[in-house]
């Protein structure tokens, strides 16, 4: 149905229809809900409706956004889904006039959470509720159930909560393992659904933003198996693939390790006796959310240098023209060692699990400090369990980290949690020699060895600041503490005579 005015008989509004958009609508309609639509270029709407006239809960088509609000039941809950940014505040912007006092604007994109603080805030005075929701799974987990991570005023939530409940992903009570099998019209019904209230403001966009940083590492500790049993051990792509599917049926069991034994066996279109992936550029793209995680760990002061390490990895396969030159130049080790290969891919099968605990470590201590930074109160368990399904991190690992959490709701970092504690130390090992012979080949490897370098450091008693701060104290006079006084009492020395004498700051 297309409308330019109508009576309120629409349950929810979505405006944005790319295919994000689309999916989600039509995943909102196999719920019954009947859904109203808009899109700035109304060919994409009519399009859309025309292809989707039987959706169990049924489409409302509107040319104006005028016409859209008009369609909705109050309290209105319109989901936008536009590229973040000015879209997103030229949309709000041009709903808000034409809204009522509670009703509710989800934005459903990757805006960074300082922007919905201060658009929850701008439209609070106007009585509007303006929440911001992390959606993440791709095109296939809008369709048939994301990952949802609301975040925003209590009260609105409860009107969405039915909504994001019912069209989330499911995954089983007893074992957390994702339900699948949903079809057109035939959504997955039971199970425990994949979200829950993350936290005041920007809590739900800052949440998906860590969960896209921890993607970031998941997907370079990938790459950086695949690279090793590629250059060091000479395998196929296809050989690669069989790797990758055991490895998906024990600890490893993922999303991302799943579609990579798809990937590795894919033939090149273009020619069938070669494999696509030798085909595909070395040139890695991103949006931004994995840079915006780690600068706002730099700016809070939360060691997370696996997840930059993912990030820089991408900024250096971006430069390959120069890379390219490098290599006519620059020389590195010349491998004449054999490597064991049913050895070696058991211990890159350990380096990928350690370092994959490490990653997900650095994350969530950062959300653990920034629940303190932005006056949040995050469940980081819960946080785990939204996460097992319906989003791109899937895995059978992170019930194992809402088991740790629900044990100890207070845990600092998860590599103390006792089964992680117990997992490293059988195995790190074979950790410790993927890593030497990354370094000792020439491989590069940056995730696995930031990841060992924060698993050293995290459990070293002494670190050789000492000596950085009685550095900055002799060019800066910046002070230092003594290991014989009380934390918080500063010392200065006058350098460099070893006679003058130390003065209490």
């Amino acid at each position: 149905m297309i409308t330019s005015a109508l009576s309120p008989t629409a349950d929810v509004g979505l405006i944005g229809l790319a295919v994000m958009g689309q999916n989600l609508v039509l995943n909102m309609a196999d719920h019954g809900l009947q859904v109203a639509v808009y899109n700035r270029t109304t060919a994409t709407m009519e399009k859309f409706v025309a292809e989707n006239p039987d959706t169990p809960g049924g489409l409302v088509g509107c040319k104006s956004v005028k016409a859209f609000v008009k369609s909705i039941k109050r309290p209105r809950k319109i989901v936008i889904l536009v590229k973040s940014g000015r879209a997103v505040d030229a949309v709000a912007s041009e709903l808000a006039p034409l809204l009522d006092k509670d009703d509710i604007i989800v934005d459903g994109g990757n805006s960074l959470w300082t922007d919905t603080i201060r658009r929850e805030q701008q439209y609070a005075g106007n009585g509007i509720y303006f929440l911001g929701s992390g959606v993440s799974g791709g095109e296939e987990g809008a369709r048939f159930g994301p990952s949802l991570m609301p975040g925003g005023n209590r009260k609105a939530w409860a009107q969405l909560k039915p909504i994001w409940i019912a069209i989330a992903a499911k995954v089983d009570r007893k074992t957390g393992i994702p339900i699948e099998g949903a079809t057109p019209g035939n959504p997955v019904k039971g199970g425990v659904p994949c979200t829950a209230y993350i936290g005041a403001n920007g809590a739900g966009h800052y949440v998906k933003m860590v969960h896209n940083g921890i993607e970031y590492g998941d997907m370079q500790l990938i790459c950086e198996a695949y690279l090793l049993m590629k250059q060091l051990l000479g395998m196929k792509p296809n050989e690669m693939s069989d790797v990758f599917a055991q490895w998906n049926a024990g600890d490893l069991d993922s999303f991302l390790i799943d579609i990579t034994a798809d990937i590795l066996q894919q033939k090149d279109p273009v020619n069938p006796r070669r494999f696509l992936v030798d085909m595909v550029l070395d040139t890695a793209g991103q949006k931004g959310t994995g840079k915006w995680t780690s600068v706002n760990a730099l700016n809070m002061g939360v060691p997370a240098a696996s997840i930059a390490e993912a990030v820089f990895a991408r900024c250096m396969s971006a430069i390959k023209p120069q890379r390219i030159a490098a290599a006519r130049m620059l020389s590195g080790p010349h491998n004449e060692h054999r490597i064991p290969r049913k050895k070696f891919i058991n211990a890159i099968h350990d380096a990928l699990y350690c370092s994959k605990i490490c990653s997900y470590a650095q994350g969530f201590a950062l959300m653990n400090e920034a629940q303190h930074e932005y006056n949040w109160k995050l469940n980081l368990g819960q946080i785990a369990m939204i996460w097992r399904g319906g989003c791109i991190i899937r895995a059978g690992f992170l019930q194992k980290i809402k088991d740790a959490y629900d044990r100890n709701p207070n845990l600092s970092n998860l590599l103390l949690a006792p089964h992680f504690k117990r997992k490293i130390n059988a195995v790190q090992k074979n950790w410790r020699y993927v890593v030497a012979e990354a370094a000792r080949t020439g491989t590069p490897c940056p995730q696995f060895m930031s990841a060992l370098a924060y698993f050293d450091s995290y459990r070293c008693r002494v670190l050789p600041a000492n000596l950085l701060q009685a550095q900055r104290d002799y060019f800066g006079a910046h002070t230092f503490e003594r290991v014989d006084a009380p934390r918080g009492k500063f010392f200065h020395v006058d350098w460099p005579d070893p006679n003058r004498p130390m003065f209490a700051v």
